[in-house]
């Protein structure tokens, strides 16, 4: 009797239809801070939201305050599914409506075992992570997927994944250039993710005060793309260093930070003895979550607008 033909991974489109990779060649783009913060302010609205942190660095862990607690498995979980196709089981309820597929070292392994399954099964090493997805995908209205930003084959597996990605990209070439890295993992997974497509590119660490960075930054990224803006946000992401250690240190997202800061003592109030003054509590804060707001309604409104048109077509 002749050996069956094994039958090739499909990805299964319809599920993952609200799937966004956040991705960049490049490190130390905001990759992880967007992941967190858009997914935790898309939860307060009601939104069912998981974040994947498919980073060994596990950074989600710390934007969202679960280091080192019976939460974070360090990527254990994530990393069998990825390479034995073990069922995800994310954790639940980090926040309300936000649940979360921890990142960590585990996934080390994991990227080994999919280098291993490549030379064998290409295609299933490529949708590794679609496979995975797919049976829990229904239960949330956006998945984020919290890339690292030199691994090869996590970030194609993301890719082939995820309906959409969305670059976070600094002033710097070094940024630019990782956008470029991406445009060539998108090329690479698109015979088995035909419905990949590129949602924007968010500019980030730029001060509001630095137009002429910002116009110079904009140009560049709207050149990458044939001279058109359309791909770039309007909203951009500022960064404040007493914020991004305040965040980390408390374990806290950034609008949880600013109602904290909102609701603490007045400076008057401490000037006159009256209440001790918060320690991390930057007033930075409340700019930042501005832009992190700006930046999620600018995310829902591109995706709604796109599926409108589609469902139009």
């Amino acid at each position: 009797m002749a050996a069956r033909e094994k039958v090739p991974p499909k990805r299964n489109a319809e599920a993952l239809q609200r799937v966004v990779a956040l991705i960049n060649s490049k490190g130390g783009v905001f990759k992880t801070t967007l992941a967190s913060n858009i997914g935790g302010l898309l939860a307060a609205s009601d939104y069912k939201v998981l974040v994947v942190d498919l980073d060994p660095q596990g950074n989600v862990a710390e934007d969202l305050g679960y280091t080192n607690t019976d939460l974070d498995d360090e990527g254990s979980n994530l990393a069998q599914a990825l390479a034995f196709g073990s069922p995800l089981e994310p954790v639940r309820d980090v926040r309300p409506n936000l649940d979360i597929a921890p990142g960590g070292h585990h996934l080390e392994a994991a990227t080994a075992a999919l280098t291993s399954k490549a030379s064998k099964d290409p295609a299933g090493a490529r949708l590794a992570l679609a496979m995975a997805l797919a049976p829990i995908a229904p239960q949330y209205d956006m998945i984020l997927l919290d890339c690292p930003p030199g691994d090869e084959s996590l970030q194609t597996a993301a890719a082939a994944a995820a309906r959409w990605l969305l670059i976070p990209v600094k002033s710097d070439a070094s940024s630019r250039k990782g956008m470029a890295g991406v445009m060539n993992r998108l090329n690479a997974v698109l015979g088995d993710n035909p419905d990949l497509d590129l949602l924007g590119v968010v500019l980030t660490g730029i001060g509001k005060s630095a137009t002429k960075v910002q116009q110079q930054a904009r140009q560049a990224i709207a050149e990458a793309f044939g001279g058109s803006t359309d791909a770039i946000f309007d909203k951009t992401v500022r960064h404040s260093e007493a914020t991004a250690l305040a965040t980390r240190e408390r374990g806290l997202l950034v609008h949880e930070l600013d109602d904290v800061v909102r609701n603490g003592p007045k400076w008057y109030e401490v000037l006159r003895g009256e209440a001790q003054a918060q320690a991390l509590a930057p007033q930075a804060s409340t700019s930042v979550a501005d832009d992190l707001v700006g930046v999620t309604e600018e995310l829902v409104r591109r995706i709604t607008a796109a599926e409108a048109e589609e469902a139009a077509s």
